[in-house]
């Protein structure tokens, strides 16, 4: 247990001085102090020890952009792990599972269709309907099983991909084109205090009561049988975690598009550390997934500055041959 202290804890300062540090990186020089300095100027109500531009580019750009990215890669991580918890099988994702999917879906016809919907309940539309038809066509030839659903979920996937490159081919016109496949390819370009607001938000509401859920996932580890033995209504809290994890996911793709792999690698990264107990597992998760997307922003940003990458290049570059490595260290340690 004191081990799983001092790794929450170590994680809670890294996260803090990446947020931090990542904030002074880029084409503006700027130092530690300085950024300080603005925060707490504007959160006190005191006077900036920057000038105008300076100050502008920490608290306007930098700042709710970089805060945005701990939020998305946390929440992303924290959904990933209780996937993989809720269906047994630790290759389950909300991009495997066709949830980001069909959030992409739903957020692409508003913006391109101009639907007459919220982009956030949009994209929770999109990532439940998603996930039922995930479901549903897992179940429909037989019992759910860890196998049957991740194919299920990668066909719901590959379907509502096709379904948005359709929409997109058939609607968008001149430099939208460059605009929605940054978008669909992740990124946090856009993030400002409102983008940051709502993933903030999803977290506190959604993701907290998610971390919150340990106990109950590491029940379900043993099988339905043993969930319902100890008290546990199996059906509806299943239904109640995967509906929670539709709309946090829903929420954050609203906001910073479809990034895969940080709900599919951070879980095993920490489970490796740390063992499979998910009162652990989830918090620590949600932490190292925050740090790990502030880092992959940070790249795709400044590494081609002035040009700039969509973060979910830099995380599926990053994150495929980590999984790979992690996939091999695991059969070496069976």
């Amino acid at each position: 247990m004191t081990r799983i202290v001092v790794a929450a804890i170590a994680l809670g300062a890294a996260l803090v001085a990446s947020i931090t540090v990542a904030v002074t990186i880029g084409s503006a020089d700027l130092s530690v102090a300085d950024v300080w300095g603005s925060v707490l100027a504007h959160l006190t109500g005191g006077t900036s020890p920057l000038d105008r531009l300076h100050d502008g580019i920490v608290w306007q750009l930098r700042l709710p952009r970089i805060l945005t990215a701990a939020a998305v890669g946390a929440g992303l991580a924290l959904v990933g792990a209780v996937m993989q918890a809720v269906t047994r099988n630790q290759l389950a994702d909300p991009y495997l599972l066709g949830l980001s999917s069909g959030a992409s879906l739903g957020a692409v016809a508003v913006l391109v269709l101009g639907v007459g919907i919220l982009l956030p309940v949009a994209a929770f539309g999109g990532a439940m309907l998603a996930l039922l038809a995930t479901l549903g066509l897992a179940s429909a030839f037989g019992p759910l099983t860890p196998t049957r659903t991740v194919l299920a979920g990668v066909a719901v996937s590959s379907f509502a991909a096709a379904l948005t490159s359709f929409v997109i081919f058939w609607t968008a016109t001149g430099d939208s084109y460059r605009e929605i496949l940054g978008w669909l390819l992740g990124s946090l370009a856009g993030a400002r205090w409102p983008e940051a607001t709502i993933a903030g938000v999803a977290m506190l509401v959604v993701g907290v009561p998610l971390m919150l859920s340990g106990r109950v996932l590491d029940a379900f580890a043993f099988g339905d049988r043993s969930a319902a033995s100890l008290g546990i209504p199996v059906t509806g809290t299943r239904w109640a975690l995967l509906g929670a994890g539709a709309l946090l996911t829903g929420a954050l793709v609203a906001v910073s598009g479809s990034i895969g792999f940080v709900g599919l690698v951070l879980p095993h990264a920490v489970r490796l550390m740390i063992g499979p107990g998910n009162r652990a597992l989830l918090p620590l998760s949600a932490l190292a997934g925050g740090i790990f997307l502030v880092w992959a922003d940070t790249l795709a940003r400044a590494a081609f500055d002035p040009r700039e990458l969509p973060v979910g290049i830099v995380t599926a570059l990053i994150g495929a041959p980590v999984f790979a490595v992690l996939l091999v260290r695991r059969r070496s340690a069976a």
